[in-house]
């Protein structure tokens, strides 16, 4: 056990001589992760199921801490759970960015999403941000750990568990809500009856609003791999042809168009997307198709159409939805006179 100790206290004096080794670590491993990820499905389960059992053990710190005393007559030093935790959260969101930045349309509100993942990634390797900002306030720090555990299970559950995105949607909703009543507890004593009604009902809140902000969330491990809006197909080998930007009315009704994308997906991920034509901003149709994942440069599926309104005139777009609304990309093209 006196070695034990010793190699403790070694990694704390290392660490604290070199902090930006975590730093480099982490975003390290974050990019090994995504690139493993797309080479070799069961290795991704095994980082995806290292990444939440670490997630458990931020949890159940205090708890884990007392055992370990208990069981082992020695408590960890604090340094050393300070740098794990900011490990943890490094290791965490430098795991999902490549994930969440593949996938996110970045001229729809995506980009909000994406972009506070990249801030809260770069908080976690600045030493002043993350120790005299970030740490202190209690609240803030607890809702910074539930935003990085929402990214993860978003990215881990379909890997591991082969649930569709509305389904993992629904969990890391439900997980990430379960975990903002401690940080909204250290704003709302419930001192009074009405302060834990009001405790339960921004709760609540808190799940209403994500559900509803779903449409600004990427789904992180759906994405496009190829694309094309085209006049012709090529049915037996499965391929479009040349890729249209703009046509006229008379080409549009003589011809129609399909909507061509390939979509990666995980190993035995079975999902059901929408391609949504609209114009002008407006919903024209929305056909459903049925993906399925594992194939290396993703699932071929496409739509033809060939009944176009009156007036067809206009900027159209085939929006590639989940089930739960969320984008995972967008094709243009323009008809004109």
């Amino acid at each position: 056990m006196p070695v034990l100790k010793q190699h403790f206290f070694k990694l704390i004096a290392l660490i604290q001589r070199n902090p930006g080794l975590v730093a480099i670590f982490g975003f390290a491993s974050g990019l090994a992760s995504f690139l493993l990820v797309e080479r070799q499905a069961e290795l991704a389960r095994v980082l995806a199921l290292v990444m939440l059992v670490s997630w458990l053990w931020l949890i159940l710190e205090n708890i884990l801490r007392e055992r370990i005393a208990q069981w082992f007559g020695f408590e960890l030093p604090p340094p050393l759970l300070r740098y794990a935790t900011q490990m943890i959260h490094q290791e965490s969101l430098f795991f999902v960015l490549p994930f969440f930045f593949i996938t996110t349309t970045w001229n729809s509100g995506q980009l909000l999403f994406s972009g506070l993942l990249a801030s809260a990634a770069l908080i976690s390797i600045i030493d002043p941000l993350y120790y005299r900002w970030l740490a202190p306030k209690r609240w803030l720090f607890l809702a910074y750990h539930t935003l990085a555990l929402f990214a993860v299970l978003l990215t881990a559950l379909p890997i591991i568990f082969k649930l569709t995105t509305p389904q993992s949607y629904q969990l890391a909703l439900a997980a990430a809500v379960l975990l903002s009543f401690p940080s909204l507890f250290t704003i709302i004593t419930v001192q009074r009856w009405w302060r834990g009604l009001l405790l339960v009902g921004m709760t609540l809140a808190i799940g209403a609003g994500g559900w509803l902000a779903r449409v600004w969330v990427p789904p992180a491990t759906l994405w496009l791999t190829e694309v094309a809006v085209t006049s012709e197909f090529d049915n037996q080998n499965r391929a479009p042809g040349e890729s249209i930007k703009q046509l006229s009315v008379a080409q549009l009704r003589s011809q129609g168009l399909f909507a061509y994308t390939a979509i990666n997906a995980p190993r035995g991920l079975n999902e059901r997307i929408y391609h949504v034509w609209r114009r002008d901003g407006g919903e024209v149709e929305r056909i459903a198709l049925d993906i399925h994942g594992g194939r290396k440069n993703g699932y071929r599926a496409w739509t033809h159409k060939k009944n176009f309104p009156t007036d067809a005139v206009g900027r159209w777009q085939v929006q590639v939805l989940t089930e739960a609304g969320q984008m995972i990309g967008v094709l243009r093209f323009k008809v004109v006179e």
